[in-house]
């Protein structure tokens, strides 16, 4: 049996020997087949290689031709221009050497003349100064000979002759001023007189006087009742909102509102209209409206002031001026509208600025502005000249203006024509027939001073004087004074009014406290 394997074991080997030898020996063919390929393919490449190179050679060798040409193209005109420049430029430089030339030629030809000129002026210098010596020897010897015939030196016969004439132009000189001053004294009141009449002449306006009252017109007695709301409180909001009385008496679809501010009167109006018009009536409402009524007549103030400067041809005003202006709207003077009044001022004093010579301009500017002082935002303890006066320097106006502003109730120095003017223009303005009314003055001066009182103590909101000064509403914050110390106030107020003013009857103080408790639903 081991007999048979082994000879079949040994055959397996050799066979299995036999077959390494011939796979190595195809590998090898097979190797040497792959290299031999992949030297073909490498020279192939080798060869494109080659062949694109030089393509791509000749391409750039092209390029940089065709790019030299262009550059040198470029050059060569840049040269020609530069040529061209240069050529230019050599020709302005041979046409000024040219001109220059001919210059020189023209200079010395006129300073040949010029010369021949000095020497014959100089010929004739030392002539005339010949002729000179010789007359003052002349003059000195006729001097000497009237001294020895006169007996007097020159000196002493020049100062004769000046004292003589001095004497002489003065009697004359005095005599003629007495004349004109005579002359001045017969004519000066006579033409005053005509150009003052003159002025007034030329300008005529209505008289109207202001009043303290106004009455809203109602479609219907039936709103009466609306306006009064349940148990007065409608009523009571429109008052304590404006510090307006509201009169509601038997007068057929009339409500009377009374007050000595115009401005309260035209805002408790209006706020009226507006209530009445839309229907709904209530103290939420009516605190709305009369907020919204205010800010309008704010801007009416504004629209009313620049109508004005631009009606009398005034330019360059300051925005804050021209807001006086438009609040003197609201504003009276004895009675007599304040704005009326400074407008009738302003072309009287342009006119009579005329007549005299003097720039009507500045006179009309001064003659707008004069009364400014008496519509300030706050209370001032100065007079309203001054104050109108510091409020024109402050925003700008002339020296001249500002003089004018100040000096038209002599409370400073006058120092140009136009303060005169000023003051005799608001004479002639106050002065016409119906224009003014002193007790009205007196009375509005009287309720402010009652709201001036109350205003003196902490914790005042509000002060309204109604009921022509023969009451006084007072509001009160409700967190600083409490019902105790409104009673207090009350009486404090009540006692300061009896020792400080004169008053005829009884004045009535009311301090009201409201509470309110307000939440939002979000």
């Amino acid at each position: 049996m081991e007999g048979i394997i082994m000879p079949i074991i040994i055959g397996i080997v050799v066979g299995l020997i036999i077959g390494f030898v011939i796979a190595k020996t195809l590998e090898k063919k097979k190797a040497s087949l792959i290299i031999k390929n992949a030297k073909k393919q490498a020279s192939t490449l080798l060869k494109e290689a080659r062949i694109d190179a030089e393509a791509l050679k000749k391409d750039k060798i092209l390029q940089a031709k065709e790019k030299f040409i262009e550059l040198k193209s470029e050059h060569e005109k840049v040269i020609l221009s530069r040529d061209k420049k240069v050529s230019e430029a050599e020709k302005r430089i041979r046409e000024k050497e040219s001109k220059v030339a001919q210059e020189l030629d023209r200079n010395s030809k006129l300073n040949k003349s010029l010369e021949a000129k000095i020497a014959d002026y100089d010929y004739r210098i030392e002539f005339l100064d010949k002729k000179k010596k010789e007359s003052d020897k002349m003059h000195k010897r006729q001097v000497e000979q009237l001294e020895v015939i006169s007996g007097l030196s020159a000196d002493d016969a020049k100062k004769e002759l000046v004292e003589s004439l001095k004497e002489e132009a003065r009697t004359d000189a005095m005599a003629f001023i007495q004349d004109k001053i005579e002359e001045a004294k017969l004519t000066a009141q006579q033409e005053a007189k005509k150009i003052v009449l003159s002025t007034i002449q030329r300008i005529g306006v209505e008289q109207t006087v202001e009043n303290c009252v106004s009455v809203f017109n109602l479609e219907s007695d039936d709103v009466k009742g609306r306006i009064i709301g349940r148990e007065g409180r409608n009523i009571r909001a429109l008052e304590s909102a404006t510090g307006v009385e509201i009169i509601v008496d038997d007068t057929p679809e009339a409500i009377i509102l009374s007050c000595f501010d115009p401005v309260r009167r035209e805002i408790a109006r209006l706020s009226l209209h507006k209530l009445v018009t839309d229907g709904r009536i209530h103290p939420a409402r009516i605190e709305e409206i009369v907020a919204k009524t205010k800010k309008e007549i704010g801007q009416e103030i504004i629209e009313v002031g620049k109508r004005t400067v631009i009606d009398l041809g005034i330019h360059g005003l300051h925005p804050e001026l021209i807001k006086v202006v438009g609040r003197m709207k609201y504003r009276s003077s004895y009675g007599q509208n304040l704005l009326q009044h400074s407008r009738e001022v302003a072309n009287l004093c342009a006119l009579m600025a005329s007549e005299l010579g003097i720039n009507p301009k500045v006179a009309k500017r001064a003659g707008l502005l004069h009364d400014i002082g008496k519509v300030p935002d706050t209370e001032s303890e100065l007079p309203h000249a001054l104050l109108g006066m510091d409020w024109a320097k402050k925003y700008g106006e002339k020296p001249d203006v500002c003089n004018a502003i100040g000096a038209h109730h002599d409370e400073i120095e006058m120092k140009s024509l136009y303060a005169p003017i000023v003051q005799v223009c608001d004479a002639i303005s106050g002065a016409r027939p119906g224009a003014r009314r002193q007790v009205l003055d007196s009375y509005i001066q009287r309720l402010k001073d009652l709201e001036d009182i109350a205003f003196g103590y902490t914790g005042v909101q509000k002060a309204y004087a109604i009921q022509a000064g023969r009451e006084l509403r007072v509001i009160v914050e409700s967190e600083k004074v409490d019902d105790v110390k409104a009673s207090e106030l009350s009486f404090n107020i009540s006692q300061k009014i009896q020792n400080d003013m004169t008053y005829p009857g009884q004045v009535r103080v009311t301090v009201i406290r409201e509470t309110r408790s307000v939440n939002i639903a979000k």
